[in-house]
């Protein structure tokens, strides 16, 4: 395991996990460590034997207790606008990452922490974690793409009362409200999590980046020209050396082998 500066990078091949390091500060986040997150992820977007990525934090308290409250009331509108556009970057290179993210949350994911988690495909959760915004209490509304994503996850009527209200919610209501995917005791969050990665990994790797890709590009697109996107990525799919072995594995009834190609 390496660290760079307050971010850990598990390198486990197929599986990489990402690990927010800042525990004394229930793993805020600053600036630097935002721009750590985005470049790891960057990087290992770029790799083609990645099959997933996991982000959490560390300890048990905290999967990111939100933005670094110390460091930003010192900030003016520019510098508060740099950092939001940092955590963007952050937020659209996990969404534009190839393979699916994975955020196991924990612990507290308020504010930047939950934008955090919601810029991965889905988000798995401890018993003990808790969500919400609480940016309106103190005067300023959530600024690393929260108004946008939670709405997409949870409907535009949860997402405005969790916003205007600040509320804090805990990991069973964060499911009922399709927030998060699944809930585990604490000490089991991890093993499900690289569990699920390993199913993800069997998988044909080329079918699973090309739909991300294209539920990912899709959303952004009038229905016609999604249908018409899918239909295209779908057919492209069957001029690769996976889409032959897995049916062909199919019908010998044996587990494919897929090599991404």
């Amino acid at each position: 395991m390496n660290a760079t500066d307050s971010v850990l990078l598990d390198d486990r091949g197929a599986t990489a996990i990402l690990t927010v390091n800042r525990p004394t500060v229930l793993n805020a986040l600053d600036a630097p460590t935002i721009a750590a997150l985005r470049d790891h992820v960057e990087s290992l977007s770029q790799r083609s034997d990645l099959r997933s990525l996991i982000v959490t934090g560390a300890g048990s308290k905290a999967f990111a207790a939100g933005a670094d409250i110390a460091a930003l009331s010192t900030m003016g509108p520019l510098q508060a606008r740099a950092v939001s556009e940092l955590a963007h970057g952050l937020a659209l290179a996990m969404e534009s990452c190839p393979v699916p993210v994975i955020a196991a949350v924990n612990g507290f994911a308020l504010g930047g922490g939950l934008e955090f988690a919601l810029g991965a495909d889905f988000i798995y959760a401890s018993e003990q974690a808790r969500f919400g915004f609480p940016e309106v209490n103190l005067a300023v509304i959530p600024g690393f793409g929260g108004t946008q994503r939670l709405q997409t996850r949870v409907g535009i009527g949860r997402a405005r009362e969790l916003i205007y209200t600040g509320k804090i919610i805990g990991a069973a209501e964060a499911m009922a409200m399709g927030l998060v995917n699944q809930v585990c005791a604490p000490d089991a969050l991890m093993d499900t999590v690289l569990a699920l990665a390993e199913t993800i990994g069997q998988k044909g790797p080329l079918a699973v980046r090309e739909a991300k890709r294209v539920m990912r590009l899709g959303a952004a697109l009038p229905l016609e020209r999604a249908l018409v996107f899918e239909q295209e990525l779908f057919a492209g799919m069957f001029a690769t050396e996976d889409q032959k072995e897995g049916m062909r594995a199919f019908i010998e009834k044996r587990k494919p082998v897929f090599r991404g190609q």
